[in-house]
């Protein structure tokens, strides 16, 4: 699902972390001299070197990943005062944003998911590619993985399999895991590939591990993604000045369809009133976003080609109105309610 947001000289780091349709992210911030424009998915810097080198402009990075700005002291020293880093969730944007004393940026970008550093280090427990603790925490802090398939109970689990992981056998997977921890507790990475892999046959899908919609439905669950995503893209839409840009790049259908939602509902006035607003609100409503691209953006074959992480890419974006932003609605938005909590 995911491609990596780094380069090698953003982190002065190995050449192994590529930014996902950059040139379409440059285009479509359209950065100029003089502006701020806030990266909310900071990675290895890979959109915020590219960013820096586009315009004499600023850039507020934010990342959760504490990991993500361990080598980015070079980036900044090169870029002399024109880059801040902080690390936060996204959509605390506003809060990272004045403590800078920025009231209105001109660009925020976000690319989703998890970063090909997060992906490729094994004690970081996102893969089953490599053995390795079951972890899988964006920030390094609270539960891990391991905490929600040992403890939480059969029903729970499934919910979660079925719902984020869009898995039709969730139940049979959730039943699977609950009959092999009653052995042992499940610690590691292939341990749960393996339980899964036994559940739905190895050959269900050749060009995808069984074992893939179970990770993807742990993560997204253990670091609240979707909730996240939400209250990221409302607080965008706060943070953008008339004009401002905001630039959305996600990796699977679950995200896509809450940032094509953000974006449908905001940038046309509601046909009928909304049934989850009062009917005078939703009247009211003008539009806050003008689409920049009515569909999607994909990468090109040649991208997916150099970097094959990337070719479940997609890119939205819209520009921003002079327009009141909206109330935030997450049932609105399509985020999954879940009827638990660990």
């Amino acid at each position: 699902m995911m491609a990596g947001r780094g380069s090698k000289s953003a982190a002065g780091g190995p050449a192994r972390h590529i930014p996902v349709m950059l040139s379409e992210v440059l285009a479509a911030l359209e950065p100029r001299d003089g502006e701020v424009i806030l990266d909310g998915t900071f990675g290895a810097g890979g959109y915020t070197e590219a960013i820096l080198n586009a315009a004499d402009c600023k850039v507020i990075a934010i990342d959760r990943d504490p990991e993500a700005f361990r080598a980015s002291r070079s980036l900044v020293e090169r870029y002399h005062g024109r880059l801040v880093t902080a690390p936060a969730r996204f959509s605390d944007m506003e809060q990272v944003a004045a403590q800078e004393t920025v009231r209105a940026v001109s660009g925020i970008v976000l690319d989703l998911g998890v970063s090909s550093m997060q992906l490729d280090e094994a004690e970081r427990g996102f893969s089953f590619m490599k053995e390795g603790p079951l972890d899988m925490r964006m920030s390094m802090h609270g539960a891990t993985a391991a905490d929600v398939v040992n403890t939480l109970s059969e029903q729970e689990l499934a919910e979660i399999i079925g719902k984020l992981g869009e898995e039709r056998r969730a139940r049979a997977i959730a039943k699977a895991i609950v009959a092999r921890r009653g052995e042992k507790p499940i610690a590691t990475t292939t341990e749960l590939a393996e339980i899964v892999a036994r559940v739905l046959g190895r050959k269900r899908d050749e060009t995808k591990h069984p074992a893939t919609r179970t990770f993807q439905a742990l993560r997204l669950y253990l670091n609240d993604e979707l909730g996240e995503l939400g209250r990221g893209l409302s607080a965008a839409e706060r943070l953008l000045k008339a004009s401002g840009r905001l630039v959305v790049v996600t990796f699977h259908s679950l995200e896509d369809r809450i940032v094509k939602r953000f974006f449908a509902g905001r940038s046309a006035p509601p046909a009928q009133p909304s049934r989850h607003l009062p009917q005078a609100e939703s009247r009211a409503l003008a539009p806050s976003f003008r689409l920049l691209n009515r569909r999607p953006l994909e990468p090109n074959q040649r991208e997916i080609a150099a970097n094959p992480r990337a070719r479940s890419a997609r890119l939205r974006a819209g520009e921003r109105t002079a327009a009141p932003a909206h109330p935030l609605d997450l049932a609105a938005l399509g985020v999954p309610r879940l009827g638990l909590c660990i």
